[in-house]
């Protein structure tokens, strides 16, 4: 029985729509609002002309196009299968990157939404596509707090690098040599915020250490040899013209205000995946190091792990594979990651092995290693690495639903 293939170019406020046989023949070309009364137009036509052309399957794509299409896909799925359960309904979410890939191979197509909808659905045609939508909705909402934390983090990343280059300015030798261990501990940002360098060189070495200790809340345990590294710092660190310091000093204020204000909305959404992961049975949080957030990042993003066939598929989906650069006799030694993948997956795995490292002998020693052999960047490249390693773990941990042993006890 012969196969519709819809290709839909979405768009805020209208979807173009592409139907095609599966002989690359135009059925239809059309329009809809990106609302349900536009979606139910779509759902009447596919009806029509599957009934019409004695069609017993129809696959969907679209554009994973910032959520536009999110409403119009669910409700696709779920109308097909209410009213069509004769029908074999397919509905792929396809990477906008492979679309334009295979786009190319078309010379002098134009750029317009009916062109890209005829695009999409030709490609539907010769197959080897992403697995068709399942029942996710609970990996989705989960996704919603995951992809929300990626972001704040990030954002929160490039706050703090600018608040540490405003930061050279005010005090250019605690930012070269900061004898904190945290520029952004409470003792470093009170003395941030409360003094000058000039005041730090001048301060007698006992005032200044019995403020460092109600600070630190007497944390520190050599708090005088701290303040004398601080005065150390503060007396070869430029002087910043006074006309400077009051603007200055306000821009480190104001951006530290935000950066703490997001740190505190980050602990909100991980209170609110955790509430959430209690209710998707998992094994990862059986790893030393692998918390509810770092497993609901994982989790949400993998979805069901049957779309899988193996721990290389998973890798490759994260974006965690490495290209091949051979020619004749010759083979490259050193190779760069492939920058494509799923961001989001790459970014929770990364940081979980990060921590896994620090908590497993197994994973430690790999990371030494790794981190030996690198010539250059070598934290990074040892990490992504590890993070690889840490994908045939996470792969079997969700395949087998199996508790994971540590090294030791394995011994």
């Amino acid at each position: 029985m012969p196969k519709l293939h819809v290709g839909i170019d979405v768009s805020l406020k209208a979807h173009h729509i592409q139907f095609m046989d599966e002989a690359g023949q135009n059925l239809a070309s059309f329009q809809i609002s990106n609302d349900p009364q536009g979606a139910d137009t779509l759902i009447h036509k596919v009806l029509e002309i599957t009934e019409t052309k004695h069609m017993d399957s129809v696959v969907v794509g679209m554009e994973a196009t910032a959520n536009l299409g999110w409403h119009l896909a669910h409700y696709l799925k779920q109308q097909l299968e209410d009213h069509a359960p004769h029908l074999d309904a397919q509905i792929h979410v396809l990477n906008a990157r492979r679309v334009a890939r295979f786009k190319k191979a078309y010379d002098h197509l134009p750029k317009n939404d009916r062109i890209d909808a005829w695009v999409i659905a030709d490609h539907l045609r010769f197959g080897r596509l992403p697995q068709a939508m399942t029942d996710t909705i609970r990996y989705e909402a989960l996704q919603r707090l995951t992809r929300t934390r990626f972001h704040v983090m990030q954002t929160m990343s490039r706050d703090k690098t600018f608040f540490l280059n405003q930061l050279f300015l005010k005090f250019s030798g605690l930012r070269q040599d900061n004898p904190f261990s945290d520029t952004f501990g409470a003792t470093s940002l009170a003395v941030i915020q409360e003094l000058e360098p000039e005041q730090i060189a001048a301060m007698p070495l006992e005032d200044l250490v019995a403020l460092l200790v109600d600070k630190s809340r007497n944390k520190f345990d050599d708090p005088k040899q701290i303040a004398q590294e601080l005065q150390k710092v503060a007396r070869r660190s430029f002087r910043l013209d006074k006309v400077m310091q009051d603007p200055v000093n306000l821009s480190l204020s104001v951006t530290l205000s935000v950066i703490q204000h997001m740190d505190a909305e980050v602990k909100k959404l991980d209170r609110a995946i955790a509430r959430l992961m209690k209710a998707i049975p998992n094994t990862l949080e059986s790893v030393k190091g692998i918390g509810p957030v770092y497993a609901a990042g994982i989790i949400a993003e993998v979805g069901d792990i049957r779309r899988f066939k193996n721990h290389n598929a998973l890798a490759k989906y994260a974006g965690l594979v490495w290209n091949q650069y051979q020619s004749g006799e010759y083979e490259a030694d050193e190779t760069s990651r492939m920058r494509t993948g799923n961001k989001y997956l790459r970014y929770y795995l990364i940081q979980a092995a990060d921590q896994v490292r620090r908590h497993d002998s197994e994973y430690a020693e790999f990371y030494r290693k790794k981190h030996d052999e690198a010539l250059k960047h070598q934290h990074k490249r040892a990490l992504v690495l590890t993070a690889r390693k840490l994908v045939r773990l996470v792969f079997t941990l969700l395949s087998t639903n199996q508790l994971y042993t540590p090294p030791e006890r394995r011994r």
